[in-house]
């Protein structure tokens, strides 16, 4: 495989050397290793198609043969995943170590240049992201300027790769919108973080003329560019703010409220024009709201107003099984009653452990930070409500690894469980995060179907204060 793959990658290199235009064919290749894999496949989409999976080989290598390709943007996953940017004749090669995905992303071939741009600008923008924070506590005209000058740096680089690089229209449209939504989407998050109506009313806070002019020219259409991060992104931050607008009560219940997420579909059905960008939008919009409402009404109300704008089948099969499983979770429904892996290598259902109020939180071992402040932090509401159980379930499907750290960390057997089905578990219990948490009253009934025991509201909660 290896051999196969150098010389398939060796050839096409001494070919492209003795060849000042690009080869012309109508075959592209990628290849490339994957260090520390995470499973045995990589596998290719266009856009959410899916076009095929690679095995890797015994030493971790992979080539895809593609034919007919045409030009765009791809993406390949590995359990993270990166865009590329691929054109007909291509032959990239590309090197991604598992533990740093994103960081130690690097391609050789042809093709290489444009994605070794591409990867640059996605790293140059997480680095922008950690100085946002302290950014958005600037008034609107530093802000401003702060961004500017950041927008400044990064549309000089891409000068200078068009002037060193023979690139496509296609390609620079790509490479334009990479620098402009990232820009217009800091905008966004700066307006949501300064929509407290004191600030607002602050004179210092006053946003200068032409701050927004960028939301006259917003492409609500691309065919090129609707699945591509940076662009949809924007949108759903644009959407979250736009339907706000006018809206004094816009605190946290308000931004997960039905009113809210709906208002957000109405106006992306009203001016979107994109059906694959359309589609994407509200089934993530229907199906955020779906994985954290408590409410069954609000539940039926989403999943109708989803089905009335959706078009896309395989959306429409997920959001209504979503919707099932999530309106099976509303609070005062009984919980479902799974079966569970005791400490002791016995199974116990779910029904038979809840006997009195008990709060229910997951784990894994994936996130040592997490399963350690996790615990720390139950036992600390234990002391504070000594009415509950806490039972906490690991999510992982490795039991010796999990027994290892109960062990390792004195944690109370008694009230530590693996699922026998995880999947099955994820499924039915709407498990969408290790944050998650769920409150059960004595009689099996659900208090709080969607909780955070790291929410400032947790201790009212459990106290019932807020019912």
């Amino acid at each position: 495989m290896i051999k196969k793959l150098l010389l398939v990658f060796g050839a096409l290199s001494m070919i492209s050397c003795n060849n000042s235009e690009k080869l012309s064919s109508n075959i592209t290749w990628i290849g490339g290793e994957i260090v520390n894999p995470k499973g045995e496949y990589v596998y290719f989409y266009k856009d959410e198609q899916f076009l095929d999976s690679v095995q890797l080989d015994d030493r971790n290598f992979f080539i895809y043969k593609a034919e007919d390709l045409k030009e765009g943007l791809y993406s390949f996953h590995h359990k993270e995943f990166q865009v590329m940017y691929l054109e007909p004749g291509d032959s990239l090669m590309l090197r991604v170590n598992t533990i740093d995905f994103d960081e130690s992303l690097s391609y050789t071939g042809i093709g290489a240049e444009r994605n070794n741009f591409l990867i640059e600008m996605f790293l140059q923008n997480e680095k922008e992201i950690e100085l946002m924070p302290n950014f958005y506590r600037l008034p609107p005209v530093d802000f401003e300027k702060k961004l500017d000058s950041l927008k400044g740096i990064r549309s000089s680089l891409l000068e200078e790769f068009i002037l060193s690089n023979n690139t496509t229209p296609e390609f620079k449209v790509v490479a334009n919108a990479n620098i402009n939504y990232d820009y217009y989407s800091k905008k966004e998050l700066y307006t949501a973080a300064n929509t407290n109506k004191s600030i607002k009313n602050d004179s210092i806070f006053n946003y200068p003329e032409g701050f927004y002019d960028y939301r006259n020219k917003i492409d609500f259409g691309s065919e090129q560019l609707w699945s591509y991060f940076p662009y949809y992104r924007f949108m759903y931050r644009y959407f979250d703010n736009l339907a706000l607008e006018d809206i004094e009560d816009n605190g946290y219940a308000y931004k997960h409220s039905y009113k809210h997420n709906y208002n957000k579909i109405r106006l992306i059905d009203s001016l979107v024009t994109n059906d694959s960008l359309k589609n994407s939008l509200v089934k993530n919009i229907a199906g955020r709201y779906l994985l954290t409402c408590n409410d069954s009404n609000n539940q039926k109300k989403m999943l109708d107003a989803f089905l009335n704008i959706n078009t896309n089948s395989s959306h429409l099969n997920y959001i209504t099984e979503l919707s099932e499983y999530s309106m099976n979770m509303a609070n005062g429904k009984t919980i479902p009653n799974l079966l569970l892996v005791t400490t002791e290598n016995t199974i116990k259902d779910l029904h038979s452990v809840i006997y009195r109020p008990t709060v229910i939180y997951f784990w894994s071992s994936n996130s040592q930070n997490h399963f350690k402040e996790i615990h720390s932090r139950v036992n600390v509401l234990k002391s504070k409500f000594p009415k509950y159980n806490f039972i906490g379930i690991n999510t992982d499907e490795k039991t010796n690894e999990w027994l290892n750290i109960i062990s390792k960390y004195d944690y109370n057997k008694a009230f530590e469980y693996q699922f026998e089905n995880i999947t099955k578990a994820e499924k039915n219990l709407v498990i969408y995060s290790v944050n998650k948490a769920i409150i059960v009253n004595k009689d099996r009934t659900i208090k709080e179907s969607s909780t955070n025991l790291f929410n400032m509201n947790i201790e009212d909660i459990l106290s019932g204060k807020i019912q």
